[in-house]
């Protein structure tokens, strides 16, 4: 387990994994099923960061589809049979986990229901990595509502300036604002196209895995 000095929350998708095309592929298939043209796998990627329900409305909507009222479960149980077709790590990205857990608590945080993530989690052989699993069908709300990572903040006894959110997307700057924590947005993710924000004190972007580990070191050290 983590030191609990520092809190380091990791988003999943577009953060930790590229998992575009499961996504994109179940999207497609459930449009299909309802007979709409499928769309592409870019389009669908930009959908992503704000839970499924979301997801299925951007889609449906995009393809001028009507939600005939079992979207989303239907999505859900389709997307239970990709989960894994497609979907891996960014390559490196175990090594930012690992310089993380040196010198912090190590959560997620992700907006994907905590079945699909918990799955993903245990198929990468993750589990022991994380001292904590959240998912956006918790209780205290999805990102970019703060409340979740507030309640990792107040577990792990640590203030916001001994907290950093690593994420890829609009949504993930907007939750560590509103927490008042660090963040360390990669733009390599897919969610990334999201961020129309310039980065302010205590916010940086990195363009790659190793300069994200160099930037945890930094901040579990006590440089940041």
């Amino acid at each position: 387990m983590g030191h609990v000095q520092r809190l380091i929350a990791f988003d999943l998708d577009g953060t930790l994994i590229d998992s575009r095309r499961d996504l994109a592929d179940s999207a497609n298939q459930l449009i299909a099923e309802l007979g709409g043209a499928p769309l592409p796998e870019a389009a669908v990627g930009r959908m992503v960061g704000d839970g499924a329900r979301v997801l299925v409305e951007r889609a449906l909507a995009a393809s001028g589809l009507a939600d005939p009222g079992h979207a989303l479960p239907r999505f859900l149980a389709i997307y239970d049979t990709r989960l894994l077709n497609h979907t891996r790590p960014y390559p490196g990205v175990e090594a930012a986990i690992e310089a993380a857990r040196r010198g912090a608590r190590v959560t997620m945080l992700t907006n994907k229901p905590l079945h699909h993530t918990a799955r993903i989690v245990d198929a990468l052989g993750w589990a022991p990595l994380f001292d904590e699993v959240v998912g956006g069908d918790n209780p205290l709300g999805r990102k970019p509502e703060p409340h979740a990572l507030l309640a990792m903040m107040s577990a792990a006894g640590v203030a916001a300036a001994q907290a950093m959110l690593v994420g890829d997307s609009k949504v993930d700057l907007d939750t560590a604002r509103r927490a008042g924590v660090r963040c360390c947005l990669v733009s390599f993710g897919y969610g990334f196209e999201s961020v129309d924000k310039a980065p302010i004190e205590g916010e940086t972007i990195v363009k790659d895995v190793a300069t994200l580990v160099r930037e945890i070191e930094a901040f579990v050290e006590g440089g940041l």
